[in-house]
């Protein structure tokens, strides 16, 4: 099962990457980089940087229209009946418009003013373990992802393909989570919307446990009550996942942690992205915190919550908080 297109908001929500749009044609091949949210009442110019192009629509009274996806809308219904339910997306089921089937949520954004945004990609891979398999069934040499490679890291590629000046797919997806925190913390910064409205998505080889405090220090401002606020809600979350038969029977991949705050020092964050999320076979569970070998289905989701967690509670007993 491949995963569906990202999702984009309409009066309140943009489930997109934001940017100032100056730097259009050096961001525009960078498709892989999750959702972001915006409102459109603050007009700031965005771009869509994940899923398809006209994959996302207005809705009334605050909600979104995303392209409908099988795989994404039963997950969808089922958190709306498990305990997971308030920290995801208000699902409304999925309605017709101008002849497309779409799946309606919530926004997210309505209570907040002029939101600070962070997403952060949870898990120690992105990738689906069948899609690992079917790149490696055709690996053709891609030149695009060998010139993604060595934009990031020069040293990155062997020998032999700095000769053929490509890699294939496989090497190229194995290659991706190694470089940042997914591999090191089990999650990663996506990238950072201010209230400002401008972009920082220069995460790519933010790897250790410092570095990401220093984001989070910088993102929250070292606002204590704001980095409180985001620790009770991840241990939240953390203590309701481990009730959740959802959560027990699905392998969660390229799902997203969203933390939204404003200068109220409202800040929530959600589980959002479902549409890789699969569920597992008939009576087998996942324990989301064991190291990932293929064909275990492994995601350590867990392991990159409970990092996550204490780098914002050691974050949050520094003296220099204001």
């Amino acid at each position: 099962m491949q995963g569906c297109p990202r999702r984009a908001n309409d009066d309140g929500l943009l489930w997109e990457f934001l940017s100032q749009s100056k730097s259009w044609r050096k961001i525009k091949n960078m498709v892989h980089w999750s959702p972001f949210v915006m409102s459109f009442k603050k007009k700031y110019p965005w771009i869509q940087l994940a899923g398809h192009a006209g994959s996302f629509k207005a809705a009334a009274n605050g909600r979104i229209l995303k392209k409908h996806c099988e795989s994404e809308q039963r997950c969808l219904d089922r958190l709306m009946n498990d305990v997971l339910k308030p920290y995801v997306p208000a699902y409304h089921g999925d309605v017709v418009k101008d002849g497309e089937r779409y799946n309606q949520m919530e926004d997210l954004l309505a209570e907040f003013d002029s939101p600070c945004v962070m997403d952060c990609k949870m898990g120690v891979r992105t990738y689906l373990e069948e899609e690992l398999i079917k790149a490696r069934k055709k690996p053709s040499l891609r030149k695009d992802m060998y010139q993604k490679m060595i934009e990031v890291d020069p040293d990155a590629p062997t020998e032999e393909e700095n000769v053929l000046r490509a890699v294939t797919k496989p090497r190229y997806m194995q290659w991706r989570e190694t470089i940042s925190s997914t591999a090191t913390l089990g999650f990663r910064i996506e990238g950072i919307k201010k209230e400002d409205g401008t972009v920082n998505r220069d995460f790519k080889k933010t790897r250790t446990k410092e570095q990401v405090m220093e984001a989070f220090r910088e993102f929250t401002r070292g606002n204590r009550n704001v980095l409180n606020s985001y620790l009770n809600r991840l241990k939240g979350i953390r203590a309701t996942l481990e009730t959740s038969p959802f959560f027990k029977c699905h392998e969660v991949i390229g799902s997203s942690l969203l933390f939204i705050h404003d200068k109220q020092e409202q800040a929530k964050v959600w589980m959002i992205d479902f549409g890789k999320t699969t569920p597992l076979p008939e009576g087998q569970v996942l324990q989301h915190n064991v190291p990932w070998v293929e064909g275990n289905r492994e995601d350590g989701y867990l392991w990159g919550l409970d990092n996550l967690i204490q780098i914002l509670t050691e974050l949050s007993q520094s003296e220099d908080l204001h």
